[in-house]
């Protein structure tokens, strides 16, 4: 080995390093995957456990993994070696452009590159060789008599330059103790990997039950290929600065689990999430959206509920309008229980179907379930009543003191239907207040809500009249 000191203070070594132990180039693909979990979260996160069987040789070994996410996160990466043998990780680096045109041209700038250049009589190639000055705008060449551009014919490469893979991989540097196959178990985060449940609700024909199927539509574009994973997806928010690490080493028997395959995903509790575990092998290809079963329940009874619900702002002020019309809205509604039910339920979209006359399941509104527990009540705003209708009137407006008013109001009901129904009158009201007369019963639903139980018959009327005093 050699050394000078320039005049600028640098040192320039010349020479090989003697004894320096040569690292060792060892590939690996999916092909040598033995087994793959993938947990995803709703929030554009997944989490990605794998074992591979690869040989290495004792000593320095360079090991390039790849198939692995476009996404991944290269500060949670850490690889291990499970089971006999054993290795020490000295660096590790994610190299995730991947070979283009363009960038097997731009990583050749300054290089010498080869041009091909058909024989206009023979056909044969001529080869020519050059210099890539720049790339900006099309290939700029300089030959040993010339600089073109847009010059015609091919180029050829040498090689493939360092850190320009034809799919994403991260390399690790490490020194294995002893050679032969050893079990590499990689952990890493990805991005663009999401889930989300959606729900269709089948109600039978006498609109006292329904059939309610979930389904969990998972989206890849990871960048990455996942087959015959043990998948598991996480229900709830999980805060960023305070996930799990991903770097421990995974049991043995966890990953012996993902054979056994249940007909729906068990859910369990994760912390303040539900972790829902499908322990049949799932394989889900890179930009494919899937649709996997969650649950399937039948004869759910359903409750339903028409909803007349007013603004808080009617009652600090006088009404400008005679009247307002209005149409309840139709509130179903479930509990979470019984043996097909009396899960954790993850939020998502609920459509709603009815079978027509004919028997063909039309669809009559939907609504967002929010995450519910065990044994909660599951309410859906499926839309509004088409046969009830109802006018507001503020008959009286009076300001009683500074901050006290009170007003006067008329709803009257009409029902279309050939059944009787009962309409819930709900009233937001602001500040203290305090209904002083009134035509029927009310209850205080909350500090700010009175409500009223209306009876509406068949094809008939109803009307609720009160009087309320707010002060403010």
């Amino acid at each position: 080995m050699r050394a000078r000191k320039t005049a600028l203070g640098l040192i320039v070594v010349a020479g090989v390093v003697q004894g320096a132990e040569p690292v060792k180039d060892v590939e690996s693909s999916q092909l040598e995957r033995q087994a793959l979990m993938l947990t995803v979260y709703a929030d554009d996160l997944a989490l990605v456990r794998e074992q591979r069987r690869i040989e290495l040789a004792a000593g320095r070994t360079r090991l390039a993994l790849r198939d692995v996410a476009v996404h991944l996160r290269p500060e949670s990466a850490m690889v291990h070696a499970a089971g006999a043998g054993g290795f020490r990780v000295i660096e590790q680096q994610f190299d995730y452009e991947l070979l283009t045109t363009q960038k097997l041209l731009e990583k050749n700038v300054g290089r010498e590159v080869t041009v091909l250049r058909p024989n206009p009589s023979t056909g044969e190639d001529r080869r020519e060789r050059a210099t890539l000055l720049s790339v900006a705008e099309g290939p700029v060449l300089r030959f040993a008599d010339r600089i073109e551009s847009a010059a015609a014919g091919r180029i050829a490469f040498d090689g493939i330059p360092p850190g320009l893979h034809d799919r994403p991989t991260l390399s690790v540097l490490l020194d294995a103790t002893a050679g032969g196959k050893q079990t590499v178990e990689l952990t890493y985060l990805t991005g663009a990997m999401s889930w989300k449940a959606d729900y269709v609700a089948s109600l039978a024909p006498d609109g006292r039950s329904l059939e309610l199927d979930g389904w969990a539509t998972l989206v890849n574009r990871s960048g990455a290929a996942f087959d015959n994973a043990s998948l598991r997806l996480v229900a709830g928010s999980v805060h960023r600065a305070r996930a799990p690490s991903p770097a421990r080493e995974l049991a043995a028997t966890e990953f012996a689990a993902m054979r056994a395959a249940p007909s729906e995903p068990a859910a369990e509790a994760l912390g303040d999430v539900y972790l829902y575990r499908f322990d049949q092998p799932v394989s889900i290809a890179e930009n494919q959206t899937k649709l996997l079963a969650l649950l399937s329940a039948h004869q759910v009874p359903v409750h339903r509920e028409y909803v007349l619900a007013g603004a808080e702002w009617m009652f600090r002020d006088k009404v400008r309008t005679a009247s307002q019309k209005q149409r309840p809205a139709t509130i179903m509604s479930f509990e979470n229980k019984g043996s097909e039910l009396g899960r954790p339920l993850p939020a998502g979209i609920v459509r709603v179907y009815a079978r027509d006359s004919a028997g063909a399941l039309q669809f009559v509104g939907e609504d967002r379930m929010e995450h519910t527990a065990k044994n909660e009540t599951v309410k859906l705003d499926v839309g509004e009543a088409f046969d009830i209708t109802a006018e507001r009137t503020q008959s009286a407006f009076r300001r009683v003191a500074k901050n006290v008013v009170e007003s006067n109001w008329r709803i009257e009901l009409h029902n279309a239907k050939e059944e009787a129904v009962t309409v819930k009158v709900l009233e937001p009201m602001p500040d203290d207040w305090e209904i002083v007369q009134e035509s029927l019963p009310h209850s205080k639903e909350s500090a700010h809500r009175a409500q009223w139980q209306v009876q509406v018959p068949a094809g008939g009327a109803a009307i609720l009249e009160y009087v309320v005093r707010v002060t403010s």
